[in-house]
């Protein structure tokens, strides 16, 4: 067969109805073809708009995978409108208002079909169609990869989006498909959409990531379900769910996220069954408004990546856990406002950094038989209004056991509290809480700790073993009301005295006025062993700011940076010198504000900025003390300000550099312990002015916020040194000092490649400056090694020459 012709062979057993030859062009093929006949492609191609109206079987020779292209100059390249079988051809379209292929009628079949265009869509299903799609692949960095649209079905097996400038796969219009162990990735729009009325979307099987948008979006009225399906390497959530969506999802697993691994709102209803949910950067759960719920049942949810609660549940929304386990996260469960509730049942929340479970604002929790293990605070309601019900659980290992304040009334009954290393429970601030057949027991604390006449009720309740006391009530001094003060009623202490018996009813109240409150157990700031010092007095700089300077301009890139602390470094010289001459010197305030992204040097600079200080004589070390929201926040009342104190006395002497100090003023603030840090660190500040000095960075919108809404911290800094991102140029350079470094050469291209590599590489959220391109330079060694280790007897170039080929894909 003659390349560009076309043989149809007739399958039917009437002679004189046989259309069997070579025809010169598809069109004329098609027009001679009828029902059940087979047009077998030459290799070549086509610049025709195909339209399948009968139902016949186009495809390419056998054996020559993408060797027949079907590529006009515009309009649909291949339009379907029965039910066909097409196969093994190569679509590639051009025109921005029109798909690829087009599917309009009937039942027909595409088998390893590539698309490679810059069309509205890659495949397009509309109408009463009902196509099976298998092993097929859609390359369209313009437009969707495959919608299916205006009521269409169909089923898609083992087919590949490998780019999509939109939606990997978008369903609207009432349409339904089914995707069975497909895979959905480099897209620049959600990796699945749906959305709606009548509209619905099945997944089994795939796979969806690296996705600039959400992994899976479903909104307007859709549904969706999937099962045993991955979610993973999104720049945005995970999975969203909006406006009366409803979405199942199946022994699922979503992973390494960096926003909210799972957000649902407006009256979204969300199902998870045998699902993980792990490494994501803030919410696990996110769910909001009233009428929006999620159930979770045998679920796991682990392995936070950044400072917010695994399940946030707010604005009158419902979450509910059945067997699940929660942990290795910085807070479990938080529950807010008025009407937001959470059920938790045989659940185990454990490794939890801050809070198991905080209910404020008016929300209420209920949770029956579950297990609480290694967290600072078990369960805590904060507030008036706030409340629910803990029932049959356990609390093993925290800091304190239950915290109940301002007001805030839950019924606890049943629960044990095993070892806290503070108060089993702590009511303070007029918290209430009645506490009935409760059990304290190894607590380094108090066992129930109840100050401020906090009107608690305490029934058949025991502690045992508790270092300081089984029970301790403090009152709040000469203005409590009468009557105020907590109620007991039958509880026992392994103590023979500290407790005694009130009639029914009589309110207990013991006054403690030397008791230290809930801070009494928190041990004090940890400090580390001092070096004796030297007989010959304070240890002198090792290098002077002459040699740090030279360190400073050795780095890559950073000129402005570079300017901006040589101009600090010379006014504060001079002002040295002129102090020494006995004239005025000008009051230079050293503390910083750096701003950029990650992977700038903002560490760096720190670090030889303390110690040119050091250097100069202005600080008596100039060590670098690191720290970000996690090392200065606690959980308790009073102990940020602990926390706060206990890092600026570690970096007396030195620099203090606070990374995404953004962080500590969150726009949610009055929920926050943050401003308890900045209030403490503002105030260090000014009473220990010259002991240290203090840099803030952040990336460079954060910062601009966090001072304008902190006018206490932007008066204490007098100076913003901003980071800009590394250009390809300096990428470049730093896998060259890589290389040198690890006695490695750049081959003759490489360095070339290198250059366009970066030039060309996304700049997104995840983008690393500094990181990245040392990620780069490890990468080319990996597959350096990989195609090396293949050689027999290597020479020394052949193991130290980096080439243009051991350049990792782009992303």
């Amino acid at each position: 067969m003659a390349q560009g012709t076309v043989q149809v062979t007739h399958t039917g057993t009437s002679r004189w109805r046989r259309r069997t030859g070579e025809y010169a062009s598809l069109a004329a093929a098609l027009e001679a073809a009828a029902d059940g006949d087979v047009l077998t492609v030459a290799p070549g191609t086509y610049r025709e708009n195909l339209v399948l109206q009968r139902a016949v079987t186009l495809r390419g020779p056998e054996g020559s995978p993408g060797s027949v292209r079907i590529a006009p100059v515009d309009g649909v390249p291949l339009t379907v409108r029965a039910s066909a079988v097409v196969q093994d051809l190569h679509v590639e379209g051009q025109d921005a208002a029109a798909p690829a292929v087009l599917v309009e009628e009937g039942t027909p079949e595409l088998r390893d079909v590539r698309v490679v265009t810059r069309s509205a869509a890659g495949i397009e299903v509309r109408g009463s169609a009902r196509p099976t799609v298998r092993r097929c692949a859609v390359d369209n960095p313009a437009g969707i990869g495959i919608a299916v649209v205006d009521g269409a079905g169909g089923v898609f097996e083992e087919c590949e989006i490998v780019a999509a400038g939109q939606a990997g796969v978008a369903v609207r219009g009432g349409a339904h498909p089914r995707l069975e162990r497909c895979r959905v990735h480099h897209t620049s729009g959600s990796g699945l959409s749906a959305t709606g009325e009548n509209t619905a979307l099945e997944a089994v099987g795939c796979e969806v990531y690296e996705v600039r948008g959400s992994g899976v979006q479903i909104t307007g009225r859709a549904t969706a379900h999937l099962t045993d399906c991955d979610v993973h390497r999104t720049t945005s959530d995970g999975v969203t769910l909006d406006t009366d969506a409803v979405l199942t999802l199946a022994d699922c697993r979503i992973h390494d996220i960096p926003e909210n691994a799972v957000d649902l709102r407006s009256r979204s209803v969300l199902t998870l069954t045998r699902t993980t949910v792990r490494q994501f950067g803030r919410n696990g759960l996110s769910v909001w408004d009233p009428g929006t719920r999620v159930d979770a049942n045998q679920c796991e949810i682990f392995d936070s990546t950044g400072d917010y609660p695994a399940v946030w549940v707010s604005d009158g929304a419902t979450a509910v856990l059945d067997s699940c386990r929660v942990h290795d996260v910085p807070d479990a469960l938080f529950v807010l406002d008025r009407g937001s509730r959470a059920d938790v049942v045989d659940s185990d929340l454990s490794q939890v950094r801050n809070t198991a479970v905080s209910v404020s604002d008016g929300a209420t929790a209920q949770l029956d038989d579950c297990r609480i293990r290694d967290a600072a605070t078990g369960a805590w309601f904060r507030d008036h209004g706030s409340g629910g019900t803990l029932s049959g659980c356990t609390v093993d290992g925290a800091q304190t056991g239950v915290i109940v304040t301002k007001g805030a009334d839950p019924t606890v009954e049943r629960c044990t509290i095993d070892s806290p290393a503070e108060a089993g429970v702590y009511v303070s601030a007029g918290g209430r809480g009645s506490f009935l057949n409760c059990r304290v027991t190894g607590s380094g604390g108090y066992g129930f700790h109840v100050i401020d006449g906090s009107r608690t009720t305490l029934r058949k309740c025991r502690t045992e073993r508790c270092a300081r006391g089984g029970y301790e009530f403090a009152d709040s001094g000469a203005d409590a009301a009468s009557g105020a003060g907590p109620v007991m009623e039958d509880c026992t202490s392994d103590e023979s005295a500290g407790l005694r018996a009130p009639a029914a009813r009589e309110t207990a109240v013991q006054s403690a006025s030397h008791s230290p409150g809930l801070l009494g157990g928190v041990p004090g700031p940890r400090t580390e062993p001092e070096p004796e010092a030297s007989a010959a007095g304070p240890e002198q700089p090792a290098r002077t700011s002459k040699d740090v300077l030279g360190e400073l301009d050795a780095l890559v890139g950073l000129e402005s940076v570079k300017r901006e602390v040589r101009a600090l470094t010379d006014m504060i010289e001079v002002g040295r010198r002129r102090q020494q001459a006995g004239l005025k010197a000008a009051s230079v305030k050293r503390h910083l504000v750096f701003t950029g992204s990650p992977g700038t040097g903002k560490t760096t600079v720190a670090r030889l900025y303390g110690e040119i200080l050091a250097s100069l004589g202005v600080l008596d070390k100039g060590h670098l003390v690191e720290v970000s929201r996690v090392d200065l926040v606690g959980e308790h009342i009073g102990s940020t300000a602990i926390r706060t104190q206990e890092a600026f006395e570690k970096a007396r002497g030195g620099v203090l550099f606070i990374d995404e100090a953004y962080a500590l003023s969150p726009q949610d603030a009055g929920r926050d312990f943050g401003k308890e840090a900045i209030d403490t660190l503002v105030k260090l500040m000014e009473d220990h002015r010259d002991a240290v000095v203090v840099i803030v960075a952040g990336y460079t919108a954060e910062m601009e916020r966090f001072l304008s809404v902190n006018p206490g911290v932007a008066s204490r800094f007098s100076r913003t040194i901003t980071f800009s991102d590394y250009g390809p140029e300096d990428l470049l350079r730093i896998v060259e000092q890589q290389a040198e470094e690890h006695e490695y050469r750049l081959a003759p291209g490489a360095a070339e490649a290198l250059g366009k590599y970066f030039t060309l590489l996304p700049k997104g959220p995840a983008f690393g400056n500094g990181r990245t391109a040392r990620q780069t330079f490890e990468a080319m060694v990996e597959r350096h090694a990989s195609r090396v280790a293949q050689l027999p007897e290597p020479d020394k170039d052949d193991l130290t020459l980096l080439y243009a080929e051991d350049l990792p894909e782009l992303p």
